[in-house]
């Protein structure tokens, strides 16, 4: 559906993106068929939102109806954010579910046999290293744990960051020391991109494996394929630099800006959709066919130039 008096849009695949953007204390809206941020004295700074994974919409920031439309027309997921990057919740459905996707990923998280199997291929992407033979999935996450606590002690001790444990609460923000809200910010940012890449290959982001009972178990499963090798060692990294007075701005900040620019640096983008696939396969369960009365896809791509479940 296009807009009254302009071409429908094209959008972009979601691996040639961009991953976030935050925008805080501006008007979000559509003014001569641009997508804008309008700051209190009338500036206007134009946002491709079409090149974007996603929109985090930190305190003070608003959106029309037109903006959210055309946002959603793009494929570009909105998160409404609070301090710091943590999320609250989200709006859109970039690629839009898939019947025979979202029954395959159920399959898979009923069968005891098949989620197991997942599981394990989820620790040997992330440890690279077969998971131990015979552990309940309870048992694997216990042995996740440990490894990561083991890692974030590692982190702190090569930049000089003073860590006794994980541990904040949402609510009361500034209550947690530095460490643990670069951490939080650093997760969030991992969260938001994996959540919009989960919605673009069509899958449900609650129905998890290793995490479970969650709106957003599935982003955590996939996002933690990855937070050990980019956002975590950022976290720590502005940490230790902001202990030695090496700082210049908030750290909650600096660290979203330097998460973005770890995900451009290794090109997360273009392997968080094909991984997901890779990970659903180790279940071992057929893929369902669509039904012949299913919807295509929501922008449809006569060349298929991208890989399955991205938008272009």
């Amino acid at each position: 559906m296009a807009m009254p008096g302009l071409p429908p849009p094209k959008p972009i695949p979601l691996k040639d993106r961009s991953t976030l953007v935050f925008v805080e204390r501006a008007q979000l809206d559509v003014l001569d068929g641009a997508f804008v941020a309008v700051n209190a004295d009338g500036t206007r700074t134009h946002i491709p939102v079409g090149g974007l994974a996603g929109l985090m919409l930190e305190p003070g920031a608003r959106i029309s109806h037109a903006a959210v439309a055309l946002a959603a027309r793009c494929g570009t997921l909105i998160t409404w954010v609070g301090e710091a990057g943590v999320r609250l919740y989200s709006a859109g459905q970039p690629g839009g579910a898939r019947s025979d996707k979202l029954l395959w990923q159920a399959s898979i998280a009923l069968d005891p046999d098949a989620r197991l199997r997942v599981v394990r291929r989820m620790y040997q992407i992330r440890f690279r290293e077969e998971a131990p033979s015979r552990r309940s999935i309870e048992q694997l996450r216990g042995i996740e744990g440990a490894r990561v606590r083991e890692t974030y002690a590692l982190l702190a001790r090569q930049h000089g960051v003073s860590w006794k444990r994980r541990n904040y609460d949402p609510s009361e923000w500034d209550a947690s020391d530095v460490p643990n809200r670069c951490l939080s910010s650093a997760t969030a940012c991992l969260h938001g991109l994996a959540e919009a890449a989960v919605l673009a290959a069509g899958y449900a982001p609650a129905i998890g494996f290793l995490h479970t009972g969650k709106p957003l178990s599935f982003v955590y499963d996939i996002a933690d394929l990855w937070k050990l090798d980019t956002v975590v060692p950022e976290a720590f990294r502005i940490a230790g630099q902001h202990a030695k007075g090496k700082v210049s701005m908030a750290p909650e900040r600096a660290v979203r800006l330097a998460c973005r620019d770890a995900f451009r640096r290794t090109g997360l983008l273009t392997k968080i959709v094909p991984q997901i696939e890779e990970v659903l396969s180790a279940g071992d369960l057929p893929k369902p066919e669509p039904p012949p009365e299913a919807l295509g896809p929501a922008f449809t791509d006569p060349e298929h130039q991208g890989d399955d479940g991205h938008r272009g």
